[in-house]
């Protein structure tokens, strides 16, 4: 007697199964994007309201009509250009000074051997867990003593120390092959020629990644450049944000206009990079970081 198998229906159920919970995936994750967006979604539509309309209720979504108004007062009534200016400044040189120091630190932890190197290493990942909210007195007290006080460098200096961007080029250059360098001694190549032509090309993701986020931290950085500066014509832009809340008083449109003129240059920033944002991370590992 012949028997006859029919084929089994667990693979599709097991596809069935798996495109409902992708999709509910994708339905989950698109109702987090917009809780997260609602912020900035409310920030743009009451920068575009007519400033009597900022305080009223019931609270509404779409003004009577949009308007520009609180952009103009902005840009006629504070010196929104100069903390740009200033902003600019500051967060470029943080980010190079930060991409030069730390490679060299994490290149030369990770391929020099010498006496006190696990020290030196645990005291960069201890480095990391301090909230610099803590040091900010030392620093101060640093800066006054050296005369740096209201100066670009105040602003400047105390955030190029970032073990954080010391420890993840460190381990990115572990995880460098070493035959290169290995080949490119044998053939007369100095320490500083292979840092300089091999280990950096190999090294544009990490080093990508670090400017990006340094970047962006910097920019959006509040406490230190509000103690190290009291000269206006030195503020950046969250501290120009604040000043200009404490004097609008309840002029909500105007501070909204600020707010989103403040985050534009990331916004701006993530569309254009966005590639190498998503490559820089999937390279080094950063969102597990």
């Amino acid at each position: 007697m012949t028997t006859i198998s029919l084929p089994s229906r667990t693979p599709r159920r097991v596809h069935t199964a798996t495109r409902v919970w992708n999709s509910l995936g994708v339905v989950a994750a698109a109702l987090i994007a917009l809780l997260w967006l609602m912020p900035l979604l409310w920030a743009v539509d009451t920068a575009f309201k007519p400033e009597e309309e900022t305080a009223t209720i019931p609270i509404s979504w779409i003004p009577t009509h949009f308007t520009t108004d609180a952009f103009q007062k902005v840009f006629a009534e504070s010196d929104v250009i100069r903390w740009f200016l200033n902003s600019t400044v500051v967060t470029v040189a943080v980010t190079l000074l930060v991409l030069v120091t730390a490679s060299m630190a994490g290149y030369g932890l990770s391929r020099t051997d010498f006496r006190g190197r696990r020290v030196l290493l645990g005291l960069i990942i201890a480095g990391i867990m301090v909230p610099p909210q803590i040091v900010v007195v030392p620093l101060f007290r640093e800066m006054l003593a050296l005369g740096l006080v209201d100066t670009y460098w105040a602003m400047i200096l105390p955030q190029v120390a970032f073990p954080a961007m010391v420890f993840i080029l460190k381990k990115f250059f572990d995880g460098l092959p070493r035959e290169l360098e290995e080949a490119a001694r044998v053939d007369g190549a100095s320490v500083w020629r292979i840092y300089w032509q091999i280990a950096l090309p190999l090294s544009r993701p990490a080093l990508a990644a670090v400017g990006i986020f340094t970047f962006i931290i910097t920019w959006n950085n509040f406490l230190w450049p509000f103690l190290a500066v009291s000269n206006p014509d030195l503020m950046t832009i969250p501290v120009g944000l604040a000043t200009v809340q404490s004097s609008y008083g309840l002029r909500y449109a105007q501070i909204m206009a600020l707010a989103v003129l403040g985050g534009l240059p990331l916004l701006v920033a993530y569309v254009f990079f966005q590639r190498n944002i998503i490559r820089s991370v999937a390279h080094t590992g950063l969102s597990g970081t």
